[in-house]
């Protein structure tokens, strides 16, 4: 579980009730964590709004505001309408980043290696055991690919980013999709299961002949060795912001109720195949109105303002025409109890 500077410094300082009313409190995904973490330091220095933020997966996001017990959630699984409408919740996009195999293979560096998804599929369901069998070997012509058991590394607790990871492969397997399918939590047919990003991240660093799937901005923090991955187009491409940017582009939100928008596996021949946004989560009728409109206050500079750190973190800022879409659906949506807009 990882908690924002922010947070640490309030708790450490002084504990009135004024600090605390003024600080928000989110929980989820751990996928958009390092962006949130830089937009709220900035955001404490200019505002002195602090925000505590657990990183505890997406599925204990979606937990918690619909119990009412953060401001907001955050989940890199989308929920449709249907089901916002039932838990009495709105959301809305805050970024858009992507998801990578990772490696530790001696001798191959990152980038290097490449795998199309229905590979890397057969390497999750236990049919590819070894990195010199001939499916690997065949995608990988000048590359020696050392013969060596595989280790399979996923998450352990309800994660958004393994719903990206499980939708994706759904979307390139058949077998996988009838056997497995998608959801922060599966029943997988293989694997050692670490903790949030940072504790795939950390099994894969550990083990020799290991993968996982990881947020980039975790990859490339830890400096781990990524992989090149075969997209829709039949192109091999690697990930950074340039790639996320040209899948994020195929998106059309004022064609998605709810903002339920899902980004794997889009067309075009530089987009990266396992792309994503991360969510928000909200109460539409709000018994704290002051703390509702101070989380909307915070995204709102934080979309604003915020993309240049974003791109430093190869996230995918949101282009100005959702932002403005989104600050629409803050007015429709989220109100106090007298059905007064909270965002005007």
């Amino acid at each position: 579980m990882k908690f924002l500077k922010a947070t640490v410094l309030a708790v450490a300082g002084s504990m009135s009730a004024v600090v605390f009313a003024a600080d928000i409190t989110g929980a989820g995904a751990t996928f958009p964590y390092p962006i949130y973490a830089k937009w709220a330091d900035a955001y404490k220095t200019k505002t002195g709004v602090g925000l505590n933020y657990q990183a505890i997966g997406s599925g204990g996001g979606i937990k918690q505001i619909t119990a009412k017990t953060v401001d907001f959630g955050a989940s890199d699984m989308p929920l449709t309408l249907e089901e916002q409408n039932k838990a009495g919740l709105t959301q809305f996009p805050a970024i858009v980043g992507g998801v990578v195999p990772v490696t530790n293979l001696e001798g191959i560096v990152g980038g290097q290696l490449r795998l199309s998804g229905e590979v890397l599929a057969d390497i999750y369901l236990g049919k590819i055991k070894n990195w010199s069998d001939k499916a690997i070997v065949a995608l990988n012509p000048g590359v020696k690919v050392p013969d060596q058991n595989i280790v399979v590394v996923r998450r352990s607790d309800g994660s958004g980013t393994s719903f990206i990871f499980t939708n994706y492969l759904s979307k390139v397997s058949e077998e996988w999709k009838t056997k497995v399918g998608a959801g922060t939590a599966v029943n997988w047919p293989e694997g050692v299961g670490g903790k949030g990003n940072e504790g795939v991240a950390s099994y894969v660093q550990r083990i020799k002949g290991a993968i996982g799937y990881v947020e980039f901005a975790y990859a490339k923090k830890a400096k781990m060795d990524y992989i090149a991955m075969k997209n829709k187009d039949g192109q091999f491409v690697q990930p950074d912001d340039a790639t996320f940017q040209a899948a994020a582009a195929y998106a059309d939100w004022s064609k998605a109720p709810g903002f339920y928008e899902i980004l794997t596996n889009e067309p075009g021949k530089t987009s990266w195949p396992i792309t994503s946004a991360s969510f928000i989560l909200m109460q539409k009728v709000q018994d704290k109105p002051e703390n509702a409109l101070a989380v909307l206050k915070f995204y709102d500079w934080a979309l604003k303002n915020g993309g240049a750190s974003a791109r430093e973190l190869d996230y995918v800022p949101l282009p100005t025409a959702l932002i403005k879409q989104i600050q629409d659906s803050w007015t429709a949506n989220i109100k106090d109890a007298a059905g007064k807009p909270i965002w005007k």
